[in-house]
């Protein structure tokens, strides 16, 4: 195991690494919630959103989000306009997110010596633009997003095709996440796991 600041990361028994990006490689959540929080109340549903309930379904595909809201609240959202919505105003907050130091120094380490991918839950445009904002959209062999596949976290979807467009097996592979459902996601993907405490709580204290 190889210590960097107050993590503890492995350093063999993989032979690729695949990290999520929000709350695991960038400290970007604050500004999702926020952004969730104004997306919703612009539709008469703010008050839905809390913070326990945005953590617990983190990592997943936004309209996937909102056709639960649905049902759990008995809402009548539309998912399409709501993500729209979201994601318009966490792009207004995107150049305030920064690098979880931690988890970033352990990618680096690694760049050119065994590929990496990133599997996150969000759009390529949103995840992209996140990458490059924080100055690290060159670190990565493959970008793989919710549009990339059928079935969203926490299903296997997006490990199983990072994997692939790696070419190494996922049982070979290591997976960052900080989510509930993107760690799911990895294990029944077959892969390692190391979970990432998101740095949300104390964020939003």
């Amino acid at each position: 195991m190889a210590r960097i600041g107050s993590f503890s990361f492995p350093s063999s028994g993989f032979d690729a690494v695949v990290f999520d990006c929000d709350g695991t490689l960038v400290d970007s959540m604050p500004q999702h919630f926020d952004a969730w929080c104004e997306a919703l109340a612009l539709y008469g549903a703010g008050g839905v959103f809390k913070e326990d309930v945005f953590l617990a379904m983190g990592g997943r595909p936004t309209r996937d989000i909102v056709v639960e809201l649905n049902d759990e609240y008995d809402l009548h959202l539309d998912p399409e306009a709501v993500a729209f919505a979201k994601r318009e105003a966490f792009l207004r907050r995107i150049q305030t997110v920064t690098l979880i130091d931690e988890v970033a120094a352990f990618a680096d380490s690694l760049r050119g010596k065994v590929p990496m991918a990133i599997a996150s839950g969000g759009s390529r445009m949103v995840v992209e633009k996140t990458l490059r904002v924080v100055g690290i959209s060159d670190w990565f062999d493959e970008v793989v997003t919710a549009d990339d596949v059928s079935e969203g976290k926490p299903a296997p979807d997006i490990f199983l095709h990072a994997a692939r467009l790696l070419g190494v097996h996922p049982t070979k592979c290591l997976a960052l996440e900080d989510a509930p459902s993107g760690i799911l996601a990895a294990r029944r993907a077959g892969m390692q796991v190391l979970a990432i405490p998101s740095p949300l709580s104390s964020s939003l204290a």
